[in-house]
């Protein structure tokens, strides 16, 4: 990283990781970010290496995973546990595959409602209505 990502205050830290301050200390409370020590009568001031978690870390979830799920991949940071990685990857795989899974049966359920509702006429009630009804 550049020199000038170091020795940050927390809104420089937060404008350089594209994120807000309250996001930080969200991910430090959450034991995602270390929170550095305050020097006596100083402010808290980060380094290229936190915007680089951070980063990480939005990177993760833009993958769909959570945040202990992320916890877990932090402590797999230093690259050397490829094969636990993996299988974090394969179960959040699976969990994407399942759910798009669900997603196509909502579609053809809504689909077919839709086309039942344009097909009604008179007073016959509304199918889309009744079905949820039916729950």
């Amino acid at each position: 990283m550049e020199s000038h990502l170091e020795n940050l205050t927390i809104g420089g830290f937060a404008k350089a990781a594209r994120v807000n301050v309250e996001t930080i200390r969200f991910y430090q409370r959450k034991g995602l970010l270390p929170e550095p020590d305050k020097p006596h009568g100083s402010i808290r001031r980060y380094a290229a290496s936190d915007v680089s978690r951070v980063q990480f870390i939005k990177a993760a979830q833009r993958l769909g995973f959570s945040l202990d799920e992320i916890a877990d991949l932090l402590a797999l940071e230093d690259g050397s546990h490829c094969s636990e990685a993996r299988m974090q990857a394969e179960r959040k795989l699976a969990d994407v595959r399942a759910r798009l899974a669900d997603l196509r049966r909502i579609e053809r359920v809504l689909a077919d409602l839709v086309q039942r509702c344009c097909a009604t006429r008179g007073d016959v009630r509304c199918p889309l209505i009744a079905s949820l009804q039916r729950g």
